[in-house]
Order: C-alpha cells, then structure tokens, then sequence
C-alpha cells in the first residue's frame, strides 16, 4: 500500500514539475529539465562556467535553464547584456529574492536588495556618502596611501624570502573599506580583521557552490544539517562583530559632524525619523555595512593577487611597467591617481589583470521586474537573469587576443590606453558596482607603489603556476607564494 501511495506521489510529481517546467512561449532555448532538479544534471557544480560556455556554443547567446522549478535566462556577449542591463537597465534591474544569499543575508543589503523604493534610497545615499568621503578626490587617495605604507612595510620584513600574499592583499583591501564605513583599521594579524576576511572569503565560495545550487533547487533540503549552513553562522560572526561598532558609534557620534559611513546613516535616520515611508532603519545598517565591506574588499583584493602572480611570471611586462613608473615619477615621494593619465602601459597591464581575474563571473543574479524582450525573446516578469560577464571578457571579435595575459588588449597602434566596450568587470546598467570607483583607484595607487619599489619573482622551487581560479561568487586564484625582492633604485 505504501509503495502505491509513494509512486502515485512520484508521478504526481513528476506531472507538476513538467507542466510547471514547460517553457513560456517564444522563451529562449535550452536544455531539457529533469523533475525537482532542473538542470543541474547539465552543469559541473563546483564549477560550471565551462558548462555554461558548453550551452551558449549550442543554444546561442541567450539560453535558459531550469534551477528545480524556477526558469532562469543565461545572457552571454556584449550585444546580450548591453540590451538588456542598459538598453532596458529599469527591467532587468531586480533581485531574485528566494535565494541562499538572501537568505543568508535576511534582505537586508544593498546589493542584493530587490528594485524598489528601498534600494533605491539606498543606493543613492551610498554614492553619495562615498563620494563626499571623498572617493575620487584627494582624501580617498590619502586613505588608501596611508594604508599603503603597512603593506610595504610587510613587504620589507619579507624581502629575500617568499610570502603568501593572500591575507596581506585581502587585509589591505578590508582596511580601507573598513575606515571609510566604521573609521578604525586593524593590524593585519589582529583576530577581528582575520575573521571578517575569512568570513568573506567561505562565504563568496559557498554562494555559488554546489551546495548552494542545491539549497536554491530542492528547497525541502533547507533545514538539513549541510554545508550551506556554514554561511549563516559567518554571517552571525560578521553581525557579532559589527553590532558592537554600530552600538559604539551611537554613543560617541556628533550628530551632523559624520566620521564615516555609519554616522552618516545614523544622521539620516534622525533626519528622517517623522517620515512615515522612510525606508532607513537601524536594523538594516549592520548588515549594509557588511554587504559594502565584503564587495569592497574580496573583489580588489582577488585582482590584485591574479595581477601579481601574472606579472611574476611576465618579467618583461612587469619591468615595462616599471620603467613607466621610474619615468613618470621620477622627483616625487608618492603616486597620485592623476599620473594613470601619463602612463598608458601600466593603465592597460592593471585593466587587463581586471579582465582576465574575471572576478564576479557571473555578476550578480537579476530579475525582470517586469514582461519585457531581448534579442527577439520574451522574458515574463520575475525570471531570474544571469548576465555571464566572463562570456564578455573573453568574447572573439571583442578582444586582439581573448585568451591568455596581454595588456595589448587595452593599446591602439600608437600605444595610447583604449577601453574597449566589452570591458565590463562591474557589470552595466542601474545595478552596476557600486565601489567600482574606488576599486579603480585602488588597484591603480597600490600596484604602482609596489612596483616602483619591489620586485616580484616566482619562486625557483614552487613548480609550475597554476592560474586555474577557485570558483565561487568571486574567482580567486589558487593560494601561491611569491619571492620578494627591493629593487636596485630602492
């Protein structure tokens, strides 16, 4: 009896999903789903950016897949995504929402949070408070400088050995953010900053992991005991070390003399606090707090570790650049984001390191916010879009030499630095990164000051490099080490 009602459940199952799975009409092509899995069966799940270039090559440019029971559209190239994210930028601008990382996050971010109102709001006060901090403007640099003179000094107590750059990139790269949103900066063997970055760094592997996959398509596997728990108890880590930040910036604060981030948002909310449909609130500041110091800290410090261990192991692209550099300032203490203008070779080498690090391969999922169209397809309102950046990064025709490591990408025949289109490593359109700014400038200030003082060797006994990345929400490159060494004009 019981074997009856099990395989009646199955196959009413079994109908459920094929007639929810069914594709809308004039939906894009794709693969067949399987009941309850979708297409998982279709995908390597520890790392299917092969799989998904695998389906483009035979379905197009604009496919779909099934996640379980949920439709999603892949959009690959530049025409795709330039359509999409920017041409129609407003209908492609949500946020799917019943997802592991929103989950894990409680909607409570900026840059996961769903189109409307509230991201909105947000949003805006974020540039704006960043930019009054003074990104793109001398105090940025002086920040970002100052923190500079610590990793040298790192750097220095390591000359003639090998190091393994991971932490001290990724503690750079969280100090800086850190002091713009809390205004403090931590040693980089303190406790709190190697928590907070290991933090970051389990939870952009399981975001887009295979447990992942699996917690977003058989949701009745959600209360199990698996790995994808990991991620909420970092998230509690992270909120258990911020909440205590928040709490102490409310004490100490001069209301309308901001420090940083958080008494900016504190100082908004009083503003606001007769406002019936102000969308500020003090529960969700911890966790925009986290959500703009984790993008601000794994995606820079993941390209400058793809940019070091290539220029290791391209001595003559990293004595160019450092010609360059000599040259340009020479009679000066320090660099200035300005001096980018004057040297063209050190622009395309750090601008290629972005397109090969590919470091948000997949951007950040998106949903139609409502029934729209794109390259003659319909898409209903509500679908889950994934823009496939790395299809972008290395599209043929967009790109001199597509495959490989070659700053020539980003010259033109009289050796002037040329962007093309298809340069899109912090996405398009109204989600775009929101730190893409001082990410830029940060990349550009510490790889120069490295440079002019330090060279970079490969060491004689590590093997061969493997610049195979570890997938996850961020590409990062396998852990290395690298031989330090100060250059004979320092």
């Amino acid at each position: 009896m019981f074997v009856s009602f099990f395989l009646l459940w199955v196959l009413i199952c079994f109908f459920i999903f094929q007639f929810k799975s069914r594709r809308p009409k004039n939906f894009p092509p794709g693969p067949t789903p399987l009941p309850m899995l979708g297409n998982l069966h279709n995908l390597s799940l520890d790392n299917p950016l092969r799989d998904f270039e695998r389906l483009r090559l035979k379905y197009g440019n604009i496919y779909s897949l099934y996640l379980g029971s949920k439709p999603l559209v892949m959009l690959c190239g530049v025409q795709a995504i330039k359509e999409a994210l920017i041409n129609k930028g407003v209908e492609f601008a949500g946020r799917p929402q019943d997802m592991y990382v929103n989950i894990t996050t409680e909607s409570k971010g900026v840059i996961l949070a769903d189109y409307g109102p509230r991201w909105k709001e947000h949003r805006r006060f974020a540039l704006m408070t960043l930019r009054n901090f003074g990104l793109g403007k001398q105090s940025m640099e002086e920040r970002i400088l100052e923190e500079i003179k610590h990793t040298v000094a790192d750097l220095e107590s390591s000359v003639g050995s090998t190091i393994n750059p991971q932490h001290m990139f990724h503690n750079a790269s969280s100090n800086i953010i850190c002091q713009v949103l809390f205004g403090m900066r931590f040693d980089y063997d303190d406790f709190t900053m190697t928590e907070l970055v290991r933090c970051f760094t389990e939870n952009a592997k399981l975001a887009n992991g295979p447990w992942a996959m699996l917690y977003d398509s058989v949701p009745w596997i959600r209360r199990f005991p698996l790995p994808f728990q990991k991620a909420f108890i970092n998230i509690g880590t992270c909120q258990g070390i911020a909440l205590p930040w928040i709490e102490e910036h409310k004490k100490t604060r001069v209301p309308g003399q901001p420090r940083d981030f958080v008494d900016c948002y504190l100082d908004e909310l009083e503003k606001r606090s007769n406002d019936p449909n102000c969308t500020f609130a003090e529960d969700l500041l911890s966790m925009y707090s986290l959500d703009l110091h984790f993008a601000g800290t794994d995606t820079t410090s993941n390209s400058l570790l793809t940019g070091f261990l290539h220029l290791m192991n391209n001595q003559d692209i990293q004595e160019r650049c450092q010609a360059e550099i000599d040259r340009v300032l020479e009679g000066k203490d320090k660099p200035c984001f300005e001096d980018r203008h004057n040297m063209p070779y050190v622009q395309a080498v750090i601008h290629e390191i972005q397109r090969v690090a590919n470091t948000v391969p997949l951007s950040v999922f998106h949903n139609t916010t409502k029934d729209t169209e794109v390259m003659g397809y319909t898409i209903p309102k509500g679908t889950m879009i994934i823009p496939n950046l790395s299809s972008v990064l290395s599209e043929e025709g967009q790109w001199k030499f597509p495959h490989g490591f070659h700053p020539e990408n980003f010259l033109n025949d009289e050796g002037e630095f040329v962007k093309p289109e298809a340069f899109m490593p912090f996405s398009a359109g109204p989600r775009m990164c929101l730190g893409e700014g001082l990410a830029r400038m940060e990349l550009f200030l510490i790889s120069v000051t490295l440079l002019r003082r330090f060279k970079f060797l490969w060491p004689e006994d590590a093997g061969e490099p493997d610049f195979t990345p570890v997938y996850g929400v961020t590409l990062t490159p396998r852990p290395y080490r690298m031989k330090v060494q100060l250059r004979e004009t320092h």
